[in-house]
């Protein structure tokens, strides 16, 4: 899944580590891909988009707890990655739900929709 987030305001703002991201009624939010942590924080000017990837599922049907959410909660990082800032935004998933399963994942936010496919 691609998660993509627009500056709609008029000054610069910033996309500080990875997406809080909530499906369904989960306790805890999903540990982040350490390998696509970028060099700098990704930086919107008034209309950039940056972009995280998410793995919902193991594509070998080897991840346990399998079930089907319909409900993603998206959380922003603050500066020292300890906060959460600003409301959280709550995307649209498909009527049916998607399919996660333990091996649930996120990436850092990144600049480039290029970066967010890799992974």
């Amino acid at each position: 899944m691609l998660l993509t987030v627009t500056n709609t305001g008029s000054r610069s703002c910033y996309l500080y580590g990875y997406p809080a991201v909530r499906f369904g009624e989960a306790q805890a939010v999903p540990p982040v891909i350490e390998d696509s942590k970028p060099q700098a924080v990704v930086t919107l000017k008034p209309g950039e988009s940056g972009y995280a990837s998410v793995t919902l599922s193991a594509a070998d049907g080897s991840g346990t707890n399998s079930h089907n959410v319909t409900s993603l909660a998206v959380y922003f990082q603050g500066r020292s990655g300890n906060e959460s800032v600003g409301t959280g935004a709550h995307p649209s998933l498909p009527a049916e739900g998607v399919y996660v399963d333990d091996s649930l994942r996120v990436t850092y936010w990144q600049q480039s929709l290029d970066d967010a496919i890799v992974w």
